[in-house]
Order: C-alpha cells, then structure tokens, then sequence
C-alpha cells in the first residue's frame, strides 16, 4: 500500500510517500480502506520529535473509509483505549491506504457524510466535547472564550459551543479569519496582536467575564485568561502550544475562586456525544483544504504556517 511514512524526526522534508506492508488485523481488529484523513497539530508534533516515536511510523490520526470485510463506511475514533493511546502516536496512524483497527473503535458513518468531513471532526471534536460538556458541563446562554480560531480545536469548541447555546468570543491575529468566525455564528471577536481581548471580553459579557475559557496555548495566553474569567468561573486547558509554564497567578485562583480543568482526547462517550452533533447537523468540521496524499509535504506546510481555518484533508485513492 502507499502512505505517508517518517522514518526519522524533522520538519515536512522528512515525509515519504511510499511503499508500505499491507497491515494485517490481529485479534479484534478490522482492515479499513481509507478514503480520507486530516491533519492535527500531534502530527507536526510527531513528525518533529515531539514525542520521538518508533520508526518507520505512519503518521496521521483522523480517517474514514470503508471496511474491507463488508464494505461498510465508517470512521475511526483515534482514542483508542477510551483516549489513552492515540492512532498515529501508539500505533501506525490513517495516512495511507489501508489501516487495522480495534473494532469498537470503528464506526459507522450515514451515506450523506462525506468522507472528507468524516475524517475532518474525530480528535477534535472528541477533545473538544470533553472540554466543553464532560468536563466544563457548559450551559445555553454562557460565554466562552476561545483563543486562536482557525485552528481544529478551536473551530471545534466554536461549532459545540454554538450547538448547546452559549455564546462565543474568539480571538485570532488574522483579521480573515475573525471575518470567517463571525460567520459561522461567533458572537464577539478581537485581533489578540492589535486589540484589547480583555477590553472585549468587558464590552462583550458587561463587565461579567466569561463563564468558560477553551486554553490550549499556554503562557502567552495564561494570564489573560485568568483574568478574563469570571468569578467562580472554569478553565479548561488541553495544550500549551507557546509553553506549558505560564505565570501561576494563584491570587485569581483562589480570589476569584476558578475551578481548572485538564483534559485531553476523550472517551468512547465523548466521541459518541461530538459524533450526535455532527450526525444531527448542529455541529460540523470546518474543512479548509483537501491535498491528494502524496502531497502531504505541502499539507503539513500550510498548518505549520498557521494559514488553515478548520481542517486541512488528505484525500485517499480514486
């Protein structure tokens, strides 16, 4: 089979397209037929070293396709063992033609979803369900705060947040992209390099503050969103893509009294509850650009300059 292989950690140029074994399913597992993956940021991770993990790896977390068994559509839930493996991390990922899964985390997918889109939502939609439901537990009619829309997390908790009734305020330096988010139901944005997010989370919630922060960028974001947050209101963290050691500030901690959540990836309940969404409609992935397999070189280039909104797809075969 052909698939996207690293066999040494570096930046896209250490991709192969190439010749792969066919995979054989072991006890419990399925064959799929890929039809088509998505790119997450735990791939550039990966690919960089970040965690170093055994060669040759094939990368990529996110797929649908079709059971070779009984040509069943279907999409894959890249948490295996309830979110403490990852597909692509653990185990050789969904960057190429064919793939062996563990049954239960394989999953049926209706004719009208579209591969691409099926590929597009499962590890984001799955962490940011858990954010946003299991462990923020967040209400109609709340604020939420989401840094950096544009990325797939963040496209994800607008799409949930917006599905259960809450308001949404998003930040991002690319004025485009704020443009895009008010389109797909934001209620409020702020460019975080030129503007003022606190000044808008004031306008915003009336001198409240948000009731909910989505934080996965870490120290150049953390004291803001302490700040922002109301009193007694919830953080939850799930990364730290500008550092994991930001200034503590306990003093908001405890004055304000905050509760903080980590979270990370979800459990065969999260993935089934982000899953309704999408199926029911209320909610969906943001697909920004579909690239043919063999260039995923220039896929994984345009998520390391920071252009995507929402998720950048690899489309498998025919």
């Amino acid at each position: 089979m052909k698939a996207i292989r690293i066999h040494e950690d570096g930046g896209p140029e250490v991709l192969r397209y190439e010749d792969a074994p066919d995979p054989t399913p072991g006890d419990g597992e399925v064959l799929v037929r890929l039809r088509a993956a998505a790119l997450n940021r735990i791939d550039l991770w990966i690919r960089s070293g970040r965690p170093s993990v055994p060669k040759p790896r094939i990368l990529g977390s996110d797929g649908a396709g079709e059971r070779v068994d009984n040509g069943d559509r279907v999409v894959i839930n890249p948490g295996l063992d309830d979110g403490r493996l990852i597909v692509g991390e653990h185990t050789d990922g969904t960057d190429a033609e064919l793939i062996a899964v563990p049954e239960a985390y394989v999953v049926p997918i209706p004719d009208e979803l579209a591969f691409e889109e099926a590929a597009a939502f499962p590890l984001v939609f799955e962490t940011a369900y858990r954010m946003l439901v299991t462990k923020a537990q967040l209400l109609e009619g709340e604020w939420v705060l989401v840094w950096g829309i544009g990325g797939g997390v963040a496209t994800a908790s607008l799409a949930i947040a917006k599905a259960l009734g809450a308001r949404v305020l998003v930040t991002s330096s690319s004025d485009a992209k704020l443009e895009r988010a008010r389109e797909l139901g934001a209620d409020a944005a702020v460019n975080h390099a030129s503007g003022d997010v606190a000044e808008a989370v004031n306008q915003a919630t009336d001198g409240v503050g948000v009731d909910v922060v989505v934080e996965h960028v870490g120290e150049a974001t953390w004291r803001t969103s302490l700040a922002v947050v109301r009193p007694g209101g919830r953080v939850v963290v799930c990364g730290a893509t500008s550092g994991p050691n930001p200034p503590a500030q306990l003093h908001r901690v405890w004055w304000k009294q905050l509760t903080i959540y980590g979270s990370t990836m979800g459990t065969r309940k999260d993935f089934a509850g982000a899953f309704e969404l999408v199926k029911s409609g209320r909610a969906g992935p943001v697909i920004d650009q579909v690239f043919p397999l063999a260039e995923a070189r220039a896929a994984h280039e345009r998520m390391e300059r920071g252009d995507q909104f929402g998720k950048i797809v690899l489309r498998i075969g025919d």
